[in-house]
Parts: C-alpha cells; structure tokens; sequence
C-alpha cells in the first residue's frame, strides 16, 4: 500500500491539526463500522460468530505492527485501564515524572492507596523531557520499573525507549504509547509493557486499545483486576479459577467486538503502509508548521530534532498574546489544543494544502493584530 493511498483515507475537513486530542475516523475504519454494526443489528443465523472473532483479529494487527507475539497483547477499552492494570500490578518503586499525563501518575497513586505494595518515585525532569541521564542520576536500589510516555502529550517530546532501557537493566519498562502509536516506529521490544488506545492517531474512535506485555512482565505483575474472562476457562461455572498465565489474565470482561473490528482495520492499513512511511510524512509536515512560525516570529518550544519529535508542534505566544493565536486560529477554521498559555498543533500524513493555507492565514491575522 503507497502512502498515497493511505492518505486518501483521510476525509476531515480542512483546518483540522488535532490528531494528539482525537483523529478523526479513518475510511477504513468508518466502513468497518458500518458492517459490524449492520451485523449485529441483522444478527443473521451465524452472523454474530465473526463479531466474536474480532479479539484474534485485533491481537494479530497489533502484533503484526509491534513484533510482539499476539499471545502477549490483550485488548483494553483504552490506556488508561491497561495503566492501571500495570501499576496496581506492581510491586515496589515506580519511577515516574508527576508531570506525564494524569492517567499515569493517579494510576501510580490510586495503587499505592489501595494495596501499598506500589511506590511512586518522582522524578525530576528538564521541563517535562524524560531522559536517559535523568532516569539514570535518579535510580533507586527499590525501583522495580519505570513508566514514561512514548510521546510527552504537553511537549511533544520523543522519548528514548531504547537507551531508558539500556540504563535500567532488568526493571519493567511501562509505555504508554498513546500520542505516538501508528506514526513512531518505536523500539516496542524495548519495552516490558506497552499501552495504547487508537483513537488519537490510529484514528480507530474511542473505546479501542490494547496492553502487550513482555515475559518477563507476565513473570512480575500480580493481575490485580482479573475478571471471569481472564481464566483459561472459557465459562468457568461454579468456581473461581486462576488467572490465565499469559495475557488473558488482564482482561476484566468481554470487550466491545465492533471496538475491536475498528482498531484492528486501522492496524491492518497502518500495517500495510509500514509505520516508517507514515512518519516520514508526518516528520514532513511538522518541518512544514515549524517554518510557518518561524516565518511569523511565533515561539516553538517542542523540539525540532526529528529524532525527538512525533507528530506534536508546541507554540508559545507572549502571554498576554495566547487568546489571540487562539482567537485566529479559531477565525480561520483551524482546530488545535490550547492549554497552560501554550498552542498546541498536531499533524497526520494527510494535512493538506488547504490546511496549511488556512493555518497560514491565521499567523497573518495574529501577527497583525499582535504588532498594534
């Protein structure tokens, strides 16, 4: 599959450049939808054996885009259960930055409440960035992993899976994938558990997601929330079973099977495409945004190293100029994320011509305005 092809299936509007909040649902994906969703509204004789399917589906995808066997992915309703899944599952310290998505640091903390066999480990970070050296400088002999965010949602910071890995040894690495599964090609080997959900650049819609997780992951987290459908039996009447000792351990119940059609059709493109394509397109038209700034004299303060960046492009205006940006931006017809006085622009394979123009248009209007 060419990337032209991939990105024809990209029918939002123009202006749009908020993928790190929600992508819009691919063509695949919207089709997909429709025919699960006529399935079960028909419910014809046997139909509704497919739908059931969907799990090994999902799980092969996902494996066939991570390289990690699909016996060792489990389908979550989004990352933040498959969060708290890996932490109330944890035993001992967990280093982690108090700045990452909330999801991760509460989950740290509600484990921590709950059964006290969890530690959070705050680490201290240059401006929000996780690094090796930093992790490193702040080991602690009771650390048992550490959990970073694939892609930093505020900074659109990239972070080194493979060297935090060097530096930890053989403590459990947690991902939590979500601001740059399907557009980074990561080193997910590295990883011991990796999280995701593919509503944002998956553009799977919400309610999809998985959690993969390494032996030795399997080896060391306790599956705190193991429903019936997380045994080896498939009904298990009349008794409480163990725990599955693979992946199905961390399931609560029967998931979503349309949620499941829906991620695994937006894997299979993904698949198809290759990951390093899509990123190279991604990579293009965020060079692209960052020269529009800099054309204006609008601030960036993510990075511009393409080794330290996803699809994410931070602005920060003078303070007393944020409503402003924010203002044009709105008044040309172009979605972004404003939060903490910063701008935040995030762009898919697909942004078109007209959205730059758009984009264009609205740096006008903010640096005229802005110059009186």
């Amino acid at each position: 599959m060419t990337i032209d092809e991939f990105t024809a299936g990209f029918t939002e509007e123009p202006g749009y450049l908020d993928y790190a909040r929600v992508g819009p649902l691919s063509t695949v994906v919207a089709e997909e939808v429709l025919g699960s969703t006529q399935v079960l509204q028909r419910a014809r004789h046997g139909s509704l054996d497919n739908l059931l399917e969907q799990d090994v589906r999902l799980r092969t995808a996902a494996a066939a885009v991570t390289g990690i066997p699909a016996d060792q992915i489990v389908a979550q309703p989004n990352t933040t259960q498959g969060l708290m899944h890996a932490m109330f599952g944890l035993t001992g310290g967990v280093l982690l930055s108090a700045f990452e998505f909330p999801s991760l640091p509460i989950a740290a903390v509600r484990a921590q409440e709950a059964l006290h066999t969890v530690q959070p480990v705050w680490l201290e970070t240059d401006h929000g960035k996780v690094t090796p050296g930093q992790i490193r400088e702040q080991l602690e002999s009771n650390v048992a992993a550490v959990a970073v965010s694939l892609v930093d949602s505020r900074t659109g910071y990239l972070c080194d899976i493979e060297g935090i890995r060097q530096v930890i040894g053989d403590r459990l690495l947690i991902v939590d994938a979500i601001q740059g599964f399907g557009v980074v090609d990561a080193p997910w080997q590295a990883a011991d558990v990796v999280l995701t959900g593919g509503q944002k650049w998956c553009r799977a819609g919400w309610g999809t997601g998985i959690m993969a997780l390494s032996t030795r992951a399997l080896e060391r987290l306790t599956p705190v929330f193991s429903g019936f459908t997380g045994t080896e039996e498939a009904e298990p009447w009349g008794e409480v079973p163990p725990p599955a000792p693979d992946a199905r351990a961390f399931r609560i119940s029967h998931q979503d099977p349309i949620a499941a059609a829906r991620f695994a059709a937006a894997l299979e493109e993904i698949d198809r495409v290759g990951v390093p394509a899509i990123n190279a397109a991604v990579a293009e038209g965020v060079s692209r945004a960052i020269g529009l700034a800099d054309e204006f004299a609008i601030a960036v303060v993510s990075s511009r190293d393409e080794r330290e960046r996803a699809g994410i492009v931070v602005l920060e205006p003078p303070a007393e100029q944020v409503t402003l940006l924010t203002a044009s931006l709105h008044n040309h017809g172009v979605t972004a994320t404003t939060r903490l006085g910063q701008v935040r622009l995030s762009l898919h394979a697909a942004t078109s011509e007209e959205t730059f123009d758009m984009l264009r248009g609205a740096f006008v209007s903010y640096s005229t305005a802005a110059s009186y």
